[in-house]
């Protein structure tokens, strides 16, 4: 999918996205949300081109000094992350100094679904001056996205009710989602008379003195909910907290979650992926406030709200333990209960159902692998006790021991973990990948399910036997194999050779492994073209023997805003696809793994 135009800057918390921040205003184009019922996000913007930065926005920030509209951003405007997450920008109007903010709640005591966009103003003048902040805009477009938009047919509704709060919603009865606009104190309200289809606009305006040599402080609350009456009262609970708290807890909240690797600039591409993979990578339901992981919140991401076992389990979750272990446990718990009953057998909705079917032997391998990494990481053993996982665990055996050839211990898929159809029936990956999930199953199973798992050893000696192709010094693995003498040498974009190492299948200085790798990456450069290249397999190359020179070319790559990409081009831009939240977590994961567990350095 295209790539805006626009370097949006976007924030959000597990309730609410905001992915299109106009820098260039502070205007916010679009609000987004999940909702269970609807197996989809929902998402309220001012134009149905959103994405790209065209047409009204939904809130635009508005400054009148003295009865003078002054334009924000006209001696220009800086941008800065604050904690890697909240956009924080600073402009000058005249004699006053202008900071905003725009953060969604996160933390103890401050999870609520909505967003606080606060203004300071400061008068270096020397005479007092009467200053209108205002947020202006305009609902025209609401839409249902699972991975292409819809619009939604009725009428766009917006009007004020009790406690100076402006509504924004549709006719439609019952709809499924509201927004609720209100203010930390008296505002006028502006708001169009009856619904309409066409774009209904609106105003809220706050009035401040503010002294010479003073600065005055205001906030705008945005709250959203599955219908007014609920928008309407979390509204009241962000103004009963008060933004000053709800800003302190969110830093510190946040700060908990960073990463270190001893590098300032890698550190930073960790901590921003990591937290775009923790909020976009992972959201709750409006409707039913639970957690559900899907490939990207964002808009411009072709795959959107749908998953694949393999992205959840081995990208995303990951990354969200490196940060917050019980929420990483209760996903897990999650992805179990919504997924395992039939893992591996092809791309999901949100909430479980099946988007599109076709058995990855990868999946039910990771329901495994991503249940031993969290006992590894946090001791808690007691996770294979949950009656969900344990039932997770025994299914995904049975489906791997079906999947079994009748005479050699290799395992046949589908498809591959880039949804492509595998060219043989047995994949080298797919075949590593599950001699680590055997062992898994051997100590987490009961006794006798136990010795009925095959010997993971002789998966990996079946590995070397019948995957080299050439023999001796020129031997190299074959990406899939028939077992009947036909080969593929063409490596998956996500199941790649360079992954090995990760599973115990190969040490990273086997000379088979490095010839394979060595050959594969030959090919990757000699397939970037017009369209780029999957970053997957770059990725995948930071355990590989050249990865400090990765290291390198992946901190100065620009990505996707410093975000991961689907598709990137010879010098790391994106090119299609950007945004990817579950790969932003296998991108931290990565880089964090590579420098702390293989000392990579550049």
């Amino acid at each position: 999918m295209q790539i805006p135009s626009v370097p949006w800057q976007l924030t959000g918390n597990h309730w609410i996205a905001l992915p299109c921040i106009d820098p260039s205003d502070g205007a916010i184009h679009a609000v987004g949300v999940l909702h269970r019922g609807a197996r989809a996000a929902i998402e309220f913007a001012g134009s149905s081109n959103f994405a790209m930065g065209q047409g009204t926005p939904l809130l635009c920030p508005v400054l009148r000094v003295d009865g003078e509209v002054r334009t924000l951003a006209a001696e220009g405007i800086a941008w800065e992350r604050a904690v890697g997450w909240l956009p924080t920008f600073t402009c000058t109007v005249g004699s006053l100094i202008v900071r905003g903010t725009i953060f969604a709640p996160y933390g103890r005591d401050a999870d609520v679904a909505g967003a606080v966009y606060t203004f300071a103003v400061e008068n270096r003048g020397a005479q007092k001056v009467t200053v209108e902040v205002a947020l202006e805009g305009a609902l025209g477009h609401r839409q249902q996205r699972v991975r292409t938009a819809r619009p939604f047919d009725d009428a766009h509704v917006v009007v004020p009710v009790a406690d100076d709060v402006l509504i924004l919603e549709g006719a439609a009865i019952p709809g499924l989602a509201a927004l609720a606009l209100g203010s930390d104190g008296p505002a006028v309200l502006e708001a169009p008379q009856a619904p309409s289809r066409d774009v209904r606009a609106f105003a809220m305006r706050r009035t401040l003195e503010v002294a010479a040599g003073g600065v005055a402080q205001c906030a705008f609350y945005l709250a959203v909910g599955p219908e007014r009456d609920g928008a309407q009262a979390t509204v009241a609970v962000l103004r009963r907290r008060g933004w000053r708290a709800l800003l302190t807890a969110t830093r510190e909240a946040l700060g908990a979650l960073e990463q270190s690797t001893g590098n300032e600039g890698v550190d930073r591409l960790v901590n921003r992926n990591l937290l775009f993979a923790y909020f976009y990578a992972v959201g709750r339901g409006l409707d039913d406030a639970q957690y559900y992981l899907v490939r990207s919140r964002a808009p411009w991401h072709a795959l959107g709200c749908t998953v694949r076992d393999w992205d959840a389990l081995m990208w995303t979750l990951p990354a969200v333990q490196l940060a917050d272990a019980s929420l990483a446990r209760e996903l897990l718990v999650r992805a179990c209960e919504l997924h395992g009953y039939a893992p591996g057998q092809g791309v999901h909705y949100l909430d479980g159902t099946l988007f599109q079917p076709g058995f990855c032997v990868e999946g039910p391998a990771a329901f495994a692998i991503a249940t031993d990494r969290y006992i590894r990481d946090t001791g808690d053993d007691q996770i294979v006790e949950d009656p969900i996982v344990a039932d997770t665990l025994y299914l995904a055996a049975d489906d791997l021991a079906a999947r079994r050839d009748e005479h050699v211990p290799l395992y046949s898929t589908e498809v591959l973990p880039s949804g492509a159809p595998a060219p043989h029936p047995f994949p080298l990956h797919g075949n590593a990948v599950i001699a680590q999930a055997l062992e898994v199953l051997r100590r987490t199973l009961d006794e006798e399910a136990a010795n009925n798992v095959e010997d993971p050893a002789a998966v990996r000696a079946a590995l070397r036997r019948h995957f080299a192709v050439d023999r001796g010094e020129r031997a190299r693995l074959a990406a899939a194999i028939d077992l009947a003498g036909g080969t593929s040498l063409d490596d998956d974009t996500v199941g790649s050779a360079f992954w090995l190492p990760l599973y115990e299948a190969f040490a990273r200085d086997d000379s088979l492994y490095r010839r394979t790798v060595r050959a594969m990456r030959g090919q990757q450069d000699a397939d970037t073209g017009a369209n780029g290249q999957p970053l997957v397999p770059q990725l995948a190359r930071l355990l590989g023997p050249e990865a400090g020179q990765l290291l390198a070319w992946l901190r100065r790559a620009p990505l996707d805003q410093g975000l991961a990409a689907e598709m990137v081009d010879a010098e790391g831009r994106a090119v299609a696809n950007g945004a990817d939240a579950a790969l932003a977590g296998l991108l931290a994961h990565t880089v964090w793994y590579a420098a702390h567990a293989l000392g990579v350095r550049e």
